[in-house]
């Protein structure tokens, strides 16, 4: 059995050489893990025995269906094999090659209790380092069949996440395989594509996602930022508006516009900041969102959204009952929502007028948690973070309107 689309020399060999019990591809996006992964998933179906559960696993059932099931199904890729996988969106199994296949979710830690009791034959784990650490041991507990085998792929993470200490450095003690990949591994890959996908990202998701490296997060989260670079005193004229804003009671409250500028490039323009303690003075809801309203009519801003953080609910519908048009939930993944503001600031798409000052203090001092790094985790300190967590929200729930910006900024 062959996929159509012809594999590399890395792919082929990584196909072969997963005969052990664990098998991990790991490394950059792009660089080809993900289809030889489900070749051998392919070839093990196949194979498998028929005494046992045959599962694919990842972080939701959606992301199951995005990653694998909608691949395996892309007759570009897999030719006829494409119509051996049947799955109704939604549905938690799957058809392969005349197999049921069981789909399961692991959001948290209590998924693992729908894994009890099943006995597996194979299982394939999608973005491993997602899953949480117990639901994967009990995975591999589940895995009992003789010969019954795993596989997974993710990308690198922190050295100190649970699937590099626990496994993939442990390899020669365990019965595991891995295969390192990189962007070099896909030749099916374009210059242009490859130039185009790094700007993508920078900093640590560079590292990470382009060079396939296992690194810690570390110092400053936004180490690109530079204030003789990204600060500005005077503003094109704007296309657009937006609000991102960050609620806050007793902590301060933050609200900043950014605007699309004539020029194709993304301004902080202002800031609207209360901070309780300092002024000994609490707002209500009414209060917030009267100031903030003010304070849009004094910029002769009309924000076609504001982007709300998402705990916020009450305030949210005081801004809607006082009509304050395109209230929304701001989307609130904060890596990925930092990775948004890294590329926007190293691109040089995005910059911040001198009189955000609560913004501008806050940003050479947001840093990576030691704490958290040291457990496997990336996680930002959460202190003075108010201003930056609503640049976070505008910027990273706007992605999909100046991602194409990307290749005219600087």
């Amino acid at each position: 059995m062959a996929a159509p689309l012809p594999l590399s020399d890395k792919q082929l060999a990584s196909i072969r050489g997963a005969t052990a019990r664990i098998n991990i591809w790991h490394g950059s996006v792009r660089s080809g893990k993900t289809i030889a992964s489900l070749v051998c998933f392919l070839l093990m179906v196949r194979r498998a025995p028929a005494s046992g559960l045959i599962v694919i696993v990842g972080r939701s059932l959606q992301t199951i269906e995005r990653n694998c099931l909608d691949v395996l199904q892309d007759p570009t890729l897999f030719g006829k094999l494409a119509a051996e996988v049947r799955h109704t969106r939604g549905a938690t199994t799957a058809v392969i090659l005349g197999r049921v296949v069981h789909l399961v979710g692991a959001a948290d830690a209590r998924a693992e209790g729908r894994l009890r009791g099943m006995t597996a034959a194979l299982a394939y784990a999608d973005e491993v380092t997602l899953l949480p650490a117990a639901f994967f041991r009990q995975l591999l507990a589940r895995l009992s069949v003789p010969g019954a085998k795993l596989i997974g792929t993710t990308n690198p993470d922190s050295p100190r996440h649970w699937l590099r200490t626990d496994y993939l450095d442990r390899a020669g003690e365990l019965d595991l395989a891995q295969f390192h990949f990189q962007l070099a591994d896909n030749p099916s890959l374009s210059e242009a594509y490859v130039a185009s996908l790094a700007k993508e990202f920078t900093g640590l998701w560079r590292r990470r996602m382009i060079l396939g490296e296992w690194v810690v997060a570390q110092g400053a989260i936004y180490d690109s930022y530079d204030e003789q670079r990204h600060v500005v005193d005077e503003l094109p004229p704007m296309r657009r508006y937006w609000v991102g804003v960050d609620y806050g009671t007793s902590n301060p409250f933050s609200a900043l516009l950014l605007g699309a500028g004539e020029d194709d490039r993304l301004y902080v323009v202002s800031e609207w900041r209360h901070d309780a303690r300092a002024a000994h003075r609490q707002m209500t809801d009414a209060a917030y969102s009267r100031a903030v309203r003010d304070w849009l009519a004094k910029q002769g801003a009309e924000p076609e959204w504001t982007f709300i953080d998402p705990s916020a609910a009450s305030y949210s519908t005081q801004l809607w009952a006082d009509g304050h048009p395109g209230v929304t939930r701001a989307v609130n993944d904060v890596l990925d929502g930092i990775r948004s503001v890294s590329v926007a600031l190293d691109s040089d798409l995005l910059r911040i007028h001198r009189s955000c000052a609560g913004l501008l203090a806050e940003l050479p001092n947001y840093v990576w948690s030691e704490e958290a790094a040291a457990r496997g985790e990336d996680r930002p300190v959460k202190k003075d973070d108010h201003s930056v967590d609503a640049l976070r929200y505008v910027i990273h729930s706007t992605a999909h309107e100046w991602r194409g910006l990307l290749a005219q900024a600087a």
